[in-house]
């Protein structure tokens, strides 16, 4: 396990030395986004696995809705099919998609459904929040699962009431935006912090040559379109996106209590500290005694109870120094030198962390 460690950590330090990162890499430009759709719709072809109408009527009122766009009459009549499922559709529309383009969507049951393998949904108009249709969806399913039942067990691996659709919706509506309209465009950092706000301002001023780039904050730089004597705020992004920067990351260190997982940044540094740590084993057996009478005496026999409880103290490591470290790699073979497993090492780090000596950010999942 701390072989584990080790590496883990050493793989985490590699990452965080590595070559400048690509501005496009490290900022969301703004109005460039997607737009998130949703629908209400029909899976059917199901072999047997839709949904009860009994525990799901409004998967009859939809399909009676859709039979009725289609012609089809059925005031009055009582469904009951097993082959049919209510799905909720979602998608992302992107940026700058077109009418006429085609977009991927999630289809998820919404009744009691057992599998939407195989199914087949109909046609489904998608919704944004301004309540407005954007894209219609229809396709086959690729369920993400299968369900098996026989009489007296059964069987599901992953989760056949969602799937998927690859390009399932065609885009009906484009969002109206004017980007090429736009005098100034913000850089907005994935990762606020002041030091590489800094950088990418230092990056795009030196590559134009001119002040066309400016730091508001530690999570904003604004790009100057004119400035750049671009064509374009197209042409300007294209320019700017490709261009290198290294970012500055902040010191931290992460452990997940679960499943005792440790992850630390390349610039984790630790004081000199002393630790001391150890573990408390409560032991406890049973061990019944039946008592008999003896032959021709009148009486019960009965079970009397014997128990044995005991606590140990294990030796652990004693009183154990970690000298202060300036690299990662000093800290790595400072906790290995303790000789515990990392939920343990958890532990030590949380009691470095409240004495001061552990210089980063402690965060507990």
């Amino acid at each position: 396990m701390r072989l584990l460690l080790a590496l883990l950590l050493f793989a985490l330090a590699s990452a965080a030395s590595a070559s400048p990162i690509r501005i496009k890499d490290l900022v969301e430009f703004d109005g460039v986004r997607g737009n998130d759709l949703v629908g209400y719709g029909l899976v059917v072809g199901l072999n047997g696995t839709g949904d009860g109408i009994r525990n799901a009527p409004f998967t009859e009122e939809i399909m009676s809705n859709i039979l009725e766009r289609l012609g089809v009459n059925v005031t009055g009549e009582s469904f009951r099919p097993k082959n049919v499922a209510a799905v909720l559709v979602t998608a992302t529309l992107p940026p700058f998609a077109r009418a006429g383009g085609q977009i991927d969507v999630t289809v998820s049951a919404i009744g009691d459904a057992k599998s939407l393998l195989g199914g087949t949904l109909v046609m489904t108009p998608l919704n944004a929040a301004d309540g407005e249709i954007y894209a219609v969806a229809q396709g086959t399913i690729i369920a993400g699962g299968v369900a098996a039942e026989g009489q007296a067990a059964s069987v599901i691996q992953g989760v056949p009431t969602a799937g998927s659709i690859p390009a399932g919706a065609r885009v009906e509506r484009e969002i109206a935006f004017d980007f090429g309209g736009l005098n100034a465009v913000r850089l907005a950092l994935r990762s606020p912090d002041f030091t590489t706000a800094g950088r990418i301002e230092a990056v795009i001023n030196a590559e134009f040559g001119r002040r066309v780039a400016v730091m508001i904050d530690a999570g904003t730089v604004a790009l100057d379109i004119g400035a750049t004597r671009m064509g374009s705020p197209a042409h300007a992004l294209g320019r700017v996106e490709n261009l290198l920067v290294e970012p500055e990351r902040r010191a931290r260190v992460v452990v997940d209590q679960r499943s005792g997982t440790i992850v630390m940044g390349a610039d984790v540094r630790i004081g000199r500290v002393a630790v001391s740590q150890g573990n408390l084993t409560l032991r406890i057996e049973e061990a019944p005694v039946v008592v008999q009478p003896n032959p021709f005496a009148q009486g019960e026999t009965v079970v009397v109870p014997r128990s044995a409880a005991a606590i140990q103290e294990e030796s652990g490591i004693g009183m154990a120094e970690i000298r202060e470290a300036s690299s990662l790699s000093e800290v790595v073979a400072g906790l290995n030198a303790l000789g515990v497993s990392p939920r343990d090492m958890i532990d030590i780090l949380k009691s470095i962390n409240t004495a001061g000596a552990l210089h980063a950010e402690f965060v507990v999942q």
